[in-house]
């Protein structure tokens, strides 16, 4: 299985850009992986809520094959724990999905092709957090599930 990340806009705190690319680093040892950053849309300010949204969710949609599977990063998605998402992420593996693929959305969310398209939503919290952090909090999540599927000494219980 592969793992994409696909995220609207990009990081530009440097501390936070680093740690992004530690984590995918070690990611990289467990699986294929990769970040993927969709430009920011031009001249937002012209444009309503909706028509960002759905200006994203065409932007998202080409980058998505017939085969991925499409989870969203949504705050009305399901919650794990990190034991229970290494088991989610098994479970994953274990139905031959080809890529795994995690969206995070832009300020507003996603628009409602985006929705339909999707096979899940996860939330990471009930708490709102910058776009730019949730990068690097799902990239430590899918590193952490990965050394709890291995039995390694990351996680601690």
């Amino acid at each position: 299985m592969n793992i994409r990340i696909l995220a609207i806009g990009k990081t530009d705190h440097k501390a936070l850009q680093s740690l992004i690319e530690e984590y995918s680093k070690r990611l990289s040892f467990y699986i294929k992986f990769d970040l993927e950053i969709i430009p920011d849309i031009k001249n937002v300010k012209n444009l309503s809520e909706a028509q960002q949204k759905e200006k994203e969710g065409e932007l998202i949609l080409a980058k998505i094959s017939a085969t991925d599977q499409l989870i969203l990063l949504d705050e009305n998605g399901q919650t794990f724990s990190s034991v229970g998402f290494s088991e989610y992420l098994q479970k994953k593996m274990n139905a031959g999905i080809k890529t795994l693929v995690f969206v995070i959305g832009g300020p507003y969310g996603f628009s409602e092709e985006v929705y339909k398209k999707a096979q899940g939503k996860i939330s990471l919290s009930s708490m709102t957090f910058s776009h730019q952090m949730v990068r690097l909090f799902v990239i430590e999540q899918l590193y952490r599930g990965f050394t709890i599927l291995r039995n390694e000494p990351y996680h601690h219980q």
